[in-house]
């Protein structure tokens, strides 16, 4: 019962899909769907069951360009959130050229980025990264904006440098809202590395997808998509994960655990 008790909200997102999956599969059954119209849980089993090889190395592709980008994206994004902190200058200039940046859609520069860098991975990076990045950058800047202002002026009253200020007052409390960001920006890092994808690109679950669309295989589709669903759910938990396991004190997960 403990484990139980400990592990509703996994018992109850499992039990969600199963009834899910179920439901869906006896639709399908009942209204006798084509495969080429809503493939049946089981008809997408049996075509994952057909190359579970391919479908791993384009799986393992898109993970790895997701990861590269997002990892780039959490260095620069919180390099840039403290240069904006810290410089009206870069306030002013940086930040607004984020939020224009942002307000642009990804696949109207994602053929530029092709231009630029060619047809390998480093565009699906790249176009991780830029659309991770916004909401790392947003979330660093809120948190390191939101320190104590009475802990601030006792350390600038005890001398301390700015860099001491940022350590070991700024960057603990900001630490909740970087998490935030990076939890958003996982997501967006895959999204990211899927429109490279889609716009040029020989390998991942992005290209696999176009070239069932090109077939009306959507079998084969819907076990990408099913992959794609996964993988941004794992990604997300880890992160999460992480969360928990450097932020135990934060009140966030005092919470979280109480319900």
């Amino acid at each position: 019962m403990d484990w139980i008790r400990k592990n509703d909200k996994l018992i109850s997102v499992v039990a969600v899909l199963v009834v899910t999956v179920l439901v869906w599969e006896v639709l399908c059954w009942y209204f006798e769907a084509r495969d080429f119209i809503l493939p049946a849980p089981s008809r997408i089993i049996m075509e994952w069951a057909e190359a579970p090889g391919y479908f791993l190395k384009h799986a393992g592709y898109t993970l790895m360009t997701t990861l590269v980008g997002f990892a780039l994206a959490v260095v620069l994004g919180v390099a840039m959130a403290v240069g904006i902190v810290h410089s009206v200058f870069l306030d002013r200039t940086l930040y607004t050229l984020l939020v224009a940046l942002n307000s642009v859609p990804k696949v109207a520069l994602a053929p530029l980025f092709v231009i630029w860098m060619g047809t390998g991975s480093e565009p699906k990076i790249a176009i991780a990264l830029m659309i991770a990045i916004f909401s790392i950058v947003i979330d660093t800047v809120l948190g390191l904006r939101s320190a104590d202002s009475d802990m601030i002026n006792m350390a600038r009253a005890a001398r301390a440098s700015k860099l001491q200020i940022l350590m070991k007052i700024r960057f603990p409390m900001a630490l909740a809202s970087m998490f935030a960001g990076m939890k958003v920006g996982i997501s967006f890092a895959l999204i990211g590395a899927i429109v490279g994808e889609f716009v040029a690109g020989e390998t991942g679950l992005g290209h696999v997808i176009l070239l069932s669309q090109g077939m009306f295989d959507t079998p084969r589709a819907f076990v990408a998509i099913v992959i794609l669903g996964i993988m941004g759910t794992l990604l997300f938990y880890m992160v999460e994960v992480a969360e928990r396991i450097l932020l135990p004190w934060h009140v966030s997960q005092r919470s979280a655990h109480t319900h």
